[in-house]
C-alpha cells in the first residue's frame, strides 16, 4: 500500500510529461503547416500577375516585370471658331480631334510594341503598328509604322504640345512612315540617335500604305542633352540635328504637299499637273531649353524637291521650301515645365484648395515657298507664298490626366488671292476638353 502511495506522484509526473510532448508536438505541426502555407502562397504569388489601373492606364505584369501589357489612350474634344471669316473654308464646329486607345507591352526583355488606331474622323486609322527588338539601351530595332524622326515638335505627343495645333514646320517635316529604324542613347542619355529606312512620306503627311514608286527613304537624327539630370541652369537644354534624304517619282497626295496654317485649312497646293520627279531632300537643326517654370523650343526646316510639269523634263527645277517657329511657355504656378508637359502639384479638387497647374504659352513661325513655284507649278490666285502665324493661348492642367486649352491664332499671308492680291487673314479661337492616361 504504502509502496502503491509512493509510485502514484510518479506516475501522474509520467502523465503529465507524456501531455506536454504531445502539445509540444502539435504546436511544431501547426507552425510546420503554417511555414507551408506561407511557401504555397509565396509560390502562388509568383505566378499570378499583377494587375494595376491608375493615372497611366490600366497594365498587368507578371511578377518577374519580364512581360507587360498596358492600354492607355488620348481624347481631345474641340469647338473651334473662326473669327470674321468670309472665304475660308472651315465652319464653326465642334469635333473630336482624337480618339486613340493604344496597346503597348513587352514579351521579356527583348520584345516590346505598340498599336494605336485613331478613330476620330469620318473612318478609322493606324496611327502607330511597330515592334521593338530591344537588344540594348544603346541600340533598338524599331519595325512598322511610327512617327518619322524629323520634326522635334512632331516627336512631341500630342497631349503634351504648348498649343493645340502644331506650327509650321511639322508641315514641312514627314508625319508617319513605315520602315525600320535603329535608335537608342549613349553616354547615359546625354545623346540618343534614330537612323532608319522608310518608303517615304511627303512633307506634312503620312506615307502611303505601300511604297507607291518603289523608292526609299533615309532618315535619321542626333539630339544631346550634355547636362541631362545634372543640378544647373543647363540641364534641361537639348539640341540636335535630323535630315532626310530619297526619291520620289509620282504626282498627287503620296507625293506632294499641301500646307496647312494652325486653323488646318490648305493655303499652299502645287497645280494637278506637277510631278515629283527625283530628289526629295530634308535639314533640320533643333534645340529646346526647360528651366523650373520656363520653357523655350525652336526648330528650322527646309525641304528641296525635285519638280517636273507634266512628264517634260525640260521643266525640272529644283525647289526649296522652309518653315521655322519659336514657342515659350510659362508655367504660372511654380510646375516645373518640360519637353513632356506639366504635372499640377496641387490637382484640382472641388471644394479644397487644389487648382491644378496653368501655363502661359506663345508662338510665332512662318512658312516660305520657293519663287520658282509660280505661276507654272502653284497658282498664285489660290495658293499663297508665304504665311506668317503668331498665337498665344493658356492650359489649364486639372490633373495629371485631364486638361483644358485656349488659342488664338492669327495668321497673315504674301498672295494667294486674285489680281495678286492676299489671302484673307487667318484668325481663331479654339479650345479643348482633353482626357489621356
Amino acid at each position: 500500500l504504502a509502496a502503491a502511495n509512493v509510485a502514484t506522484p510518479a506516475a501522474a509526473q509520467t502523465v503529465s510529461g507524456n501531455a506536454s510532448d504531445d502539445i509540444d508536438q502539435r504546436l511544431r505541426n501547426l507552425e510546420r503547416q503554417e511555414e507551408l502555407d506561407r511557401e504555397a502562397d509565396a509560390a502562388k504569388a509568383a505566378k499570378t500577375p499583377t494587375i494595376s489601373l491608375n493615372e497611366k492606364g490600366l497594365s498587368a505584369r507578371t511578377p518577374d516585370g519580364n512581360f507587360e501589357i498596358k492600354l492607355r489612350g488620348t481624347i481631345q474634344a474641340d469647338r473651334r471658331t473662326f473669327i470674321g471669316a468670309h472665304a475660308l473654308p472651315q465652319n464653326d464646329t465642334f469635333l473630336f480631334r482624337l480618339v486613340r486607345p493604344t496597346l503597348e507591352g513587352q514579351f521579356g526583355k527583348l520584345v516590346a510594341f505598340r498599336l494605336t488606331p485613331e478613330f476620330a474622323g469620318d473612318s478609322a486609322t493606324l496611327v502607330d503598328a511597330w515592334v521593338d527588338l530591344r537588344f540594348d539601351p544603346a541600340y533598338t530595332l524599331r519595325i512598322g509604322k511610327m512617327t518619322s524622326p524629323i520634326g522635334l515638335e512632331r516627336l512631341q505627343s500630342s497631349s503634351t504640345t504648348d498649343m493645340m495645333e502644331r506650327g509650321f514646320p511639322s508641315e514641312i517635316a514627314p508625319n508617319r512612315d513605315i520602315g525600320v529604324q535603329l535608335q537608342g542613347e549613349l553616354a547615359g542619355g546625354r545623346m540618343n540617335y534614330a537612323a532608319g529606312v522608310f518608303n517615304g512620306a511627303p512633307d506634312g503627311r503620312d506615307a502611303p500604305t505601300t511604297d507607291a514608286d518603289n523608292h526609299v527613304e533615309f532618315e535619321g537624327r542626333v539630339f544631346f542633352e550634355p547636362w541631362k539630370n545634372d543640378a544647373n541652369a543647363l540641364s534641361g537644354l537639348g539640341f540636335g540635328v535630323a535630315a532626310s534624304n530619297g526619291d520620289k517619282d509620282g504626282s498627287g497626295a503620296n507625293f506632294l504637299p499641301r500646307y496647312r496654317t494652325p486653323g488646318q485649312n490648305v493655303f499652299f497646293s502645287y497645280r494637278s499637273n506637277v510631278t515629283a520627279d527625283g530628289a526629295h531632300a530634308r535639314f533640320s537643326p533643333q534645340a529646346y531649353y526647360y528651366h523650373n517654370a520656363f520653357g523655350i523650343l525652336g526648330e528650322y526646316i527646309r525641304s528641296s524637291q525635285e519638280l517636273v510639269l507634266a512628264g517634260n523634263q525640260a521643266s525640272r527645277i529644283h525647289l526649296a521650301n522652309t518653315a521655322w517657329q519659336l514657342v515659350g511657355s510659362w508655367v504660372a504656378t511654380g510646375e516645373k515645365a518640360s519637353f513632356k508637359g506639366v504635372t499640377p502639384s496641387h490637382p484640382f479638387t472641388s471644394g479644397s484648395n487644389g487648382w491644378g497647374a496653368f501655363e502661359l504659352v506663345g508662338r510665332y513661325g512662318e512658312l516660305a515657298v520657293g519663287n520658282a513655284a509660280f505661276p507654272l507649278y502653284a497658282d498664285p490666285n489660290s495658293s499663297a507664298r508665304r504665311a506668317r502665324a503668331w498665337g498665344f493661348g493658356l492650359n489649364w492642367y486639372l490633373t495629371g490626366n485631364a486638361k483644358l486649352v485656349f488659342d488664338h491664332t492669327r495668321t497673315q499671308f504674301v498672295g494667294g488671292a486674285p489680281a495678286g492680291g492676299n489671302r484673307e487673314d487667318e484668325k481663331t479661337f479654339f479650345s479643348r476638353v482633353q482626357l489621356s492616361f
